[in-house]
């Protein structure tokens, strides 16, 4: 686990989140906390259980992106859910345990994907191995007088370079047993990995690229490298005691318990929901998981219901309770040139693809900021997704009109040329003010 300090998880939040520091602050309180945690004996340990939060604000402003961003910096197993996807037991849809389920289906891929990089150099010489293999027998006509081993040395050279990269090969592969779909609409089920090893494997010859050839190669070796049992202890120990899940739209399963139509189930759910926080062990196919020590953070908007909404005994399970604010014009100015993957600089590697230099004043980027807010106030508030809509009007003529070989082209955005693209947007802007 991760040693950082609340003041450093803030930090790196701080590189791809503007504002929303008392949220911040909270989940990294909470993560850190974790790590104290881990610190104790074993005694303590068990007496110890995540506090969980609720996330209070609009769409838009940065909740499912703290939550996200977190579990990356940890490398943490982590996913995100919507609270309205599942139903009360007896009602037809996504039970809540399901959740626990994709959460070690989660950390299996995190560790798997580990394990595999740490095996990595020994099944990329096993590869190399068959590949020379390969073209030593394409290419034996090419040999003359050299020594096989010389000639397969200088094949090996070649291929690291990445001379071979295009050429096709045939090579043997593993016919997977296709996918077969059980329940239309359902989850596609695949027998080999119900069966496994019970039934045969087959082998079939197929021509890929070399490039493709090493990389199926390594894959395969690498499987036979990894000791499964211990990855799948290790993914589920990994799970229990450091997975995160965000519950998303939580708002929208509060509210009283409505006693007819669609929202039948609302209260069946957040009563379904509290077993999972509180702890209880759910059996997945990879074996018993523990719930009492995962994170979970709650979010939604809140607009129509209140958390007191909650049955209180789901509101208890939830003792952290931050709100995140609706974005100020000074937010989406720093949105749009602070973070390390800003939209600005999106656009910009985009539109460098086709050639396209794109360069915005800072008056452009005041403006476009404005015009964000003023929307985001006059209809829907929905946070930093504004901007998308807004970048997308103004570089749409550029856009559609970039690609081919032309030489590199300078576009200066600057204010006059966002009243003139977004002239449109402005307008029916004015006049909703002037409605409202």
């Amino acid at each position: 686990m991760n040693h950082l300090s609340p003041k450093q998880i803030v930090n790196e939040l701080d590189k791809y989140i503007i504002g929303q520091d008392e949220a911040k602050r909270a989940v990294a309180i909470a993560l850190r906390n974790r790590y104290r945690r881990s610190r104790l004996t074993e005694a303590d340990r068990e007496e110890i259980t995540p506090k969980n939060i609720i996330m209070k604000g609009p769409t838009g402003v940065g909740k499912t992106e703290i939550a996200r961003r977190l579990a990356k910096l940890v490398k943490a197993p982590f996913i995100k859910v919507e609270a309205t996807k599942y139903t009360e037991v007896g009602y037809v849809g996504r039970d809540v345990e399901s959740m626990i389920r994709d959460l070690v289906e989660c950390s299996i891929r995190l560790v798997r994907e580990e394990k595999m990089r740490d095996v990595s150099e020994k099944a990329k010489g096993v590869a190399e191995t068959k590949v020379v293999s390969v073209l030593s027998e394409m290419k034996k006509g090419e040999r003359g007088e050299l020594a096989k081993e010389v000639f397969d040395a200088r094949l090996l050279e070649e291929l690291r370079a990445g001379k071979y990269d295009d050429l096709p090969i045939e090579i043997e592969v593993v016919d997977v047993p296709k996918a077969m779909e059980l329940v239309p609409g359902g989850a596609e089920i695949n027998l080999g990995s119900i069966f496994g090893d019970m039934l045969p494997k087959k082998k079939k010859r197929r021509k890929m690229s070399v490039k493709n050839a090493m990389q199926y190669i390594i894959g395969e070796e690498s499987e036979k490298l990894i000791d499964n049992d211990a990855l799948t202890a290790e993914a589920l120990s990994r799970a229990e005691e450091q997975g995160i899940i965000f519950i998303d739209e939580i708002d929208k399963i509060a509210g009283k318990e409505n006693r007819g139509g669609a929202d039948v189930s609302r209260e069946g759910v957040q009563r379904d929901i509290l077993p999972i926080v509180e702890g209880c062990t759910v059996m997945t196919k990879y074996g018993a998981v523990k719930t009492d020590f995962i994170l979970f953070i709650a979010a939604g908007a809140f607009h129509i219901s209140k958390v007191e909404d909650l049955i209180p005994e789901l509101q208890g399970r939830f003792p952290i309770n931050v709100e995140l604010k609706s974005l100020t014009k000074e937010d989406f100015i720093k949105i749009l040139t602070q973070p390390q993957n800003a939209i600005t600089t999106q656009y910009g590697k985009l539109l460098g693809v086709d050639n396209i230099d794109l360069k915005f004043s800072e008056d452009a980027i005041e403006e476009i900021a404005q015009i964000s807010v003023d929307m985001n106030m006059t209809s829907e508030d929905i946070g930093a997704r504004r901007l998308h809509t807004v970048m997308e009007y103004l570089l749409e003529d550029i856009s559609f009109n970039a690609g081919g070989d032309y030489p590199t082209v300078t576009v200066n955005i600057d204010k006059k040329y966002v009243d003139e693209h977004l002239d449109k947007i402005i307008r029916n802007r004015d006049l909703k003010k002037y409605v409202l």
